[in-house]
């Protein structure tokens, strides 16, 4: 069986969503908890761990050479914006806000790259998100 390796983009698009995966993951488990207030405030906490497992699936599925990792990577970009807006706007994260905006910037580039998805779920993905 023949593998292609990943380009050079894939591979720093897969750094960034692990990178933002053990940022976003740690801070919220250990500075978040210890901080309190509006660090643990359900929506902010949530959002941090969407954003963790976003990351870590979008890295699986780029290794993993599915034909759904421009999907993940579009729902990434956005999750990941979201998390950095609301990281920042809570203070003391910044860390997790460059991890955030890094990580969504290869995924946009990433998603562009790779184009429009067919049939897949991209654009439902979309419109389910919570407003």
């Amino acid at each position: 069986m023949h593998h292609t390796p990943a380009s050079a983009e894939m591979t720093a698009c897969i750094q960034a969503c692990l990178d933002c995966y053990r940022h976003c993951q740690h801070t919220a488990l250990t500075h978040c908890l210890e901080v309190g207030g509006e660090h643990i405030e359900p929506s902010h906490f949530r959002l941090m761990m969407d954003c963790a497992e976003i990351c870590r699936s979008s890295a699986a599925m780029m290794i993993n050479g599915s034909p759904y990792h421009a999907d993940t990577c579009r729902l990434c970009a956005q999750i990941c914006r979201d998390c950095a807006e609301s990281c920042r706007a809570i203070g003391d994260m910044d860390e997790c806000v460059r991890a955030c905006e890094l990580c969504a910037e290869s995924c946009e580039a990433m998603a562009a790259q790779t184009g429009k998805s067919g049939s897949h779920a991209g654009s439902e993905l979309s419109a389910a998100r919570p407003q």
